[in-house]
Order: C-alpha cells, then sequence, then structure tokens
C-alpha cells in the first residue's frame, strides 16, 4: 500500500489548521505538510513541516508536489462571501485558478485524491428555504457561491475525463473556538462567545430572526476526513455534497448563551450581510450524505455552546 503524503493549502485559515492537525494525527506529523500564504498559524508550531507557498503559482505548486512526494491535496485556500462581494473579481479568480491548478497538477501526477470544499453559498433565492435538497434549484448571488457551484463541475469534469478522485462538502456556517473566522456571513455565531466573554454584549449584523445552517467545527472536520477516507465505490456525488449538522437564529444563539452568563445583552444591526444570509436556505438536507458514507452530526445548539465557552474560558 502506498504511504500517503497530504498537503494542506490554506493551512493557516479556520478549517485548515483544525484540519492539518486532525489529519497529522492519523497519517503521521511528517507525513501532512502544511503551506500558506500567510505566515504559519501558532496552533501549527512544532507540530510538523511548513511551506510558505502562493497556490496561484502553478509551478511552485507543481514542484513541492514532485519534491515531496505528495499523493493527496486538501485545498481550503478560498475568499469567503462576506469579504468577496467587497472585491469579486479577486475572489472569482483566487477561488478558481487556485483550484484548476491543483486539479490539473493532480491529473499530471495522478494524485490519490484530492479535497475541495464548496459552501452553502452556493444556494441562492430559488433553491427551497426548508431542507434544502443535494439536487435542486441553484442560483448563487454572491461571487463567493458562483465561484463554488462553478468549482463543483470542475471538479465533476476532472473526476469524469481524466479520473482524478476529487471529493467535496458543501460547508454550513462554521463555528470554532480554534481560529479566527474568515470573512464569511455566518461569522456572527463565532464572534458573539468571544463579545458575550469579554463585553457580556453583542451587536450582531444579522436579524434577530435569521435562521441559517450551522455546524462545530469538530463535526466539519470529522465529516471532511469520513468523506476522504470512505471507499471511491461510494462516492456518487462528484460535485458537492450538502453537509448539515443544525439551524439556529441570533436570538437562538443568544438565549442558548444567557444560560451560561445570564448578563449578556445581545443587539441588532444588520448590514450588508443580511442580504447575503437572506438568499441562503435556513436549513440543509443532508441524507445522500447520510446514504453514501454515513454522515451524521454529533453537536446540537445546547452541546456546542456549553464546549465553546468552556474552550475560550
Amino acid at each position: 500500500m502506498q504511504k500517503e503524503k497530504i498537503l494542506v493549502i490554506g493551512a493557516s485559515g479556520q478549517i485548515g489548521v483544525e484540519l492539518t492537525l486532525a489529519l497529522r494525527k492519523i497519517y503521521g506529523n511528517s507525513n501532512v505538510i502544511a503551506s500558506d500564504l500567510r505566515e504559519e498559524n501558532p496552533l501549527l508550531h512544532g507540530s510538523g513541516p511548513y511551506v510558505s507557498m502562493d497556490v496561484m503559482n502553478k509551478e511552485m505548486l507543481h514542484v513541492q508536489v514532485i519534491r515531496q512526494g505528495i499523493t493527496q491535496i486538501y485545498l481550503l485556500a478560498a475568499i469567503l462571501s462576506a469579504t468577496g462581494e467587497k472585491n469579486p473579481s479577486l475572489a472569482w479568480n483566487l477561488n478558481m485558478q487556485s483550484l484548476l491548478n491543483v486539479l490539473d497538477i493532480a491529473k499530471e501526477e495522478k494524485l490519490t485524491k484530492v479535497y475541495w470544499p464548496s459552501s452553502i453559498a452556493v444556494f441562492g433565492p430559488t433553491s427551497p428555504r426548508q431542507n434544502c435538497p443535494q439536487k435542486t434549484i441553484i442560483e448563487p448571488t454572491t461571487v463567493y457561491g458562483i465561484s463554488k457551484y462553478a468549482g463543483e463541475f470542475w471538479c465533476n469534469y476532472y473526476f469524469n475525463k481524466y479520473g482524478v478522485d476529487v471529493r467535496s462538502l458543501r460547508y454550513p456556517g462554521l463555528i470554532s473556538y480554534k481560529s479566527a473566522p474568515g470573512g464569511g456571513t455566518t461569522d456572527y455565531a463565532v464572534e458573539i462567545y468571544l463579545e458575550a466573554l469579554e463585553e457580556k454584549k453583542y451587536e450582531c449584523f444579522l436579524e434577530e430572526d435569521t435562521y441559517l445552517p450551522m455546524m462545530y467545527m469538530p463535526d466539519a472536520i470529522r465529516a471532511t476526513i469520513e468523506l476522504m477516507e470512505a471507499p471511491k465505490e461510494k462516492i456518487n456525488i462528484r460535485t458537492s455534497y450538502n453537509l448539515s449538522a443544525m439551524s439556529f437564529s441570533p436570538k437562538e444563539i443568544s438565549a442558548e448563551i444567557k444560560k451560561h452568563i445570564p448578563e449578556f445583552e445581545m443587539s441588532y444591526k444588520p448590514d450588508y450581510r443580511q442580504q447575503i444570509a437572506n438568499s441562503w436556505p435556513q436549513s440543509i438536507d443532508a441524507a445522500v450524505a447520510a446514504a453514501d458514507w454515513g454522515w451524521k452530526p454529533e453537536y446540537d445548539l445546547g452541546k456546542m455552546t456549553e464546549d465553546m465557552l468552556e474552550n475560550l474560558r
């Protein structure tokens, strides 16, 4: 059996840090190479090899893949929804070109697997609001969503045409206490815990009844690894799998925090991100992921809130 050598691109980001650490536990520290354009995240210091790299430089990426004997790539570098709206052409270029660079190299070097995340941002106002199904109307309204949807079809294309085993998940909003959020519309759900502990108050940029699909980071990391370790014949979706755990509103998360911090106060001042949130489904149906490779979430709002506050303290 071939020894896996994994390259994580965007390892200093919100998902990258925790995914890198989880992969190192499974495959061994020296077999998981972290890379990013940014400084190495302090949480990764001393846990394994780190390479400073720009995924947009295809030659440099290709050299690293050959030099390190890479067999799998996890591509996490992206410009997220709220940040992307401020600079659409930059977001499109980075999100698309980075994926095409990785898929081309994977084809050429015959890598065993590639992971690339999609997002609930692919859905738009015409998608079903409740239990949005795997196959449905998809008309995204943000450049992030457009780039993710186009990316899903590039993944599908490279699998069907060249046999590149590329796998993907449509992440909901992700909540983590380890690394800072990266400029997404669901970031309030991370910020609120930090502010609750430090300031005992939070001004939310979404309206109180804005329901969005969310997931606690340990579930997201586990889902990613379970998808990647599933036998090839179990993977029936080559665009991207719907993934879900819970849905809640700012009002509900506030009430949950109040159980632990009774003096916590929440206020609301919706901004441009409200429009983005309104264009997404309120809940996601992940039945296909459950059927194909056994997806099942572990955390709900109560369990997550307890764990977040405990760890942030």
